[in-house]
């Protein structure tokens, strides 16, 4: 039996965005949250064989539209790249929005805004056109926290590191500059990869950050190193995720956990803009909306502005007699 997918690619701030327009899996569940559960129990082979190799690579990321499964929303998001199915991306909703938008896909109730849900929650997005192009997609992102502070843990053959961790749609440990790690380009990209899974390694053994309202959302997936500007901005990363990628983009999740921590330390005032820069220099616009509550912590509205670039259509045979129809990784 062969499964057909037909997905428009492109990037969003230079990481890979796939939305698969066509054969996303029907789904139990009276939300999204439900929805992802569901998703990883019975059809997760999609996901890995979508975005490993041979038909996707280490950095591939994008996700699925599905009918909204409340009525105040137009839309709901599931999210697949190479780590899992996460609870939300930044980066794959801003690619999601515009490729749906761009061919018809998505058919606002307001123009120029949208409801959207996805498995961390509700989100809100505003968008800009000039003819038939997206221009800029802004998301008015989850509530997002500082989910725990100075965390230390001794890197074999490196050294001693303070880090904190999180949270803004998936949980981040979050690097600056010190002791050892002097700054990104001192490492590079290779010495990014081996040292952040062992980073990752170190932090799962000594904390499990739990979402506050929801339990299926849980542990450190991304490590993020911050680092000075080089290109105007306010700061600048580099976030691993998977197994061996580095995002592209700033990362959207990322620069919201990020915003999160620098404004529970007091470094970022609300309505301030931050502009984040990612490893290649591309920039999102981020800015702390408002203070909030997420349970018993105290949390921000943070939103995040980008746009994306579509690269063609692509129809994605999974076979079920090609030996590699669930994908595979070279580690």
């Amino acid at each position: 039996m062969r499964s057909t997918f037909f997905c428009i690619d492109g990037h969003t701030a230079g990481n890979p965005v796939r939305l698969v327009a066509g054969g996303a899996p029907l789904l139990a569940g009276a939300s999204m949250s439900e929805r992802r559960q569901d998703f990883l129990a019975r059809f997760d082979w999609i996901r890995t064989g979508l975005c490993f190799e041979p038909r996707g690579h280490d950095m591939m990321s994008g996700g699925f539209l599905y009918p909204p499964a409340r009525g105040d929303t137009d839309a709901g998001i599931l999210y697949i790249e190479t780590s899992g199915c996460l609870p939300m991306c930044g980066h794959g909703t801003i690619g999601i929005v515009t490729f749906a938008l761009e061919n018809g896909l998505i058919r606002p109730k307001t123009p120029g805004h949208l409801k959207l849900e996805v498995p961390a929650g509700l989100i809100g997005i505003d968008y800009r056109e000039e003819g038939q192009r997206v221009t800029s997609v802004t998301i008015t992102n989850v509530p997002s926290y500082l989910a725990a502070r100075d965390i230390p843990i001794t890197v074999p053959d490196f050294g001693d590191l303070t880090l904190d961790i999180a949270y803004g749609g998936n949980f981040y440990a979050i690097i600056e500059p010190q002791g050892p790690y002097r700054g990104l380009d001192m490492l590079g990209a290779g010495r990014i990869v081996e040292l952040s899974n062992i980073v990752r390694s170190l932090v799962r053994e000594k904390i499990t950050p739990v979402h506050p309202l929801d339990p299926t959302i849980a542990g450190v997936s991304h490590v993020m190193w911050t680092d000075i500007p080089k290109h105007g901005g306010d700061a600048r990363n580099a976030v691993f995720y998977g197994d061996k990628a580095i995002d592209g983009s700033p990362c959207g999740t990322g620069t919201s956990a990020r915003m999160a921590q620098l404004a529970a330390r007091g470094r970022l005032r609300p309505g301030a803009r931050f502009v984040h820069e990612s490893y290649i220099g591309s920039a999102f616009t981020g800015r702390v909306e408002a203070p909030t509550t997420l349970g018993d912590s105290e949390a921000i509205i943070p939103t995040i502005e980008g746009s994306a670039i579509a690269t063609g259509f692509n129809t994605i045979f999974i076979d079920d007699e090609d030996p590699f129809r669930q994908g595979f990784q070279v580690r």
